[in-house]
């Protein structure tokens, strides 16, 4: 890969700073920014460099890559980094915003400047290791794009921009709302005097395989109140009754905001 190419990384929080970590350890020169600056600092051991604002980060950048909490964020770090973008840069956007986002950010460009969506699948471990799943939009990548997303974990592109983003709010719904499931499933057979570890088993063997091994993941960092934005992105898309309900569940319980989404199981 090539590691000449300076790379600005904004938005380093739970998940951002793990992948950006990870391309420090491959031999990428980073330059980070943060709304929160400390959690950018600490990535100044590992041999960044912080830039005290998104246009700063950007202006001598050959790649863009963005982290960020939703769609308003995105747009409150583009209105710094637009006018700072030189021609040939490509922006990568790993963000959860939908496609609608990504589509305006596009047509919102200077000329000469790309943009490739790039959402992941996979929580800080597998950011921490490279092994996200990355969901490309844009056929063909451009290179540079191409090798750097590589070193994130596996690609699979997804057609032209704005399909990662769209099949993100698919898969990552799909994945929360297998996680409430389980969570109901165990209550009931709490309140039917189930053991739990009875009931974890025998749904363990079934389809919801994946969403029982995820409620009782310790490894992993979704916080609720980000799965709730992602199911409310895709409940402003169509009638889904079993996801506005799993949204009611999300944000019930205020305290559990901050919490892993496995704080749903009782």
């Amino acid at each position: 890969m090539d590691t000449a190419q300076q790379i600005a990384f904004l938005g380093v929080g739970r998940m951002g700073a793990p992948m950006a970590r990870h391309l420090l350890a491959r031999g990428h020169g980073l330059m980070v920014w943060n709304r929160t600056p400390e959690k950018a600092r600490r990535l100044a051991e590992a041999g960044a460099t912080v830039a005290a604002t998104p246009a700063e980060a950007v202006r001598d950048a050959d790649l863009v890559i963005t982290m960020l909490a939703d769609p308003a964020a995105l747009w409150a770090v583009a209105e710094s980094v637009l006018p700072a973008l030189r021609p040939g840069v490509h922006w990568i956007d790993t963000s959860t915003v939908g496609p609608e986002p990504v589509r305006e950010l596009a047509g919102r460009l200077p000329e000469g400047v790309t943009l490739t969506d790039a959402p992941v699948m996979g929580s800080v471990d597998r950011a921490a290791t490279g092994e996200l799943w990355v969901l490309a939009g844009g056929d063909p990548l451009p290179g540079p794009v191409r090798r750097v997303l590589d070193a994130l974990g596996e690609v699979t592109v997804c057609g032209p921009a704005g399909s990662g983003a769209a099949l993100k709010l698919v898969l990552i719904n799909t994945a929360v709302g297998g996680v409430a499931l389980v969570a109901e499933a165990l209550r009931l057979g709490g309140a039917l005097g189930l053991p739990e570890d009875l009931v974890r088993a025998q749904l363990a063997r079934g389809p919801l395989a994946g969403a029982v091994a995820r409620a009782y993941a310790d490894a992993s960092h979704f916080p609720v109140a980000l799965a709730a934005k992602d199911v409310a992105l895709a409940t402003a898309r169509a009638p889904l009754p079993i996801l506005e309900s799993v949204h009611a569940a999300l944000t019930s319980r205020p305290e559990l905001a901050g919490r892993d989404l496995s704080a749903l199981r009782p």
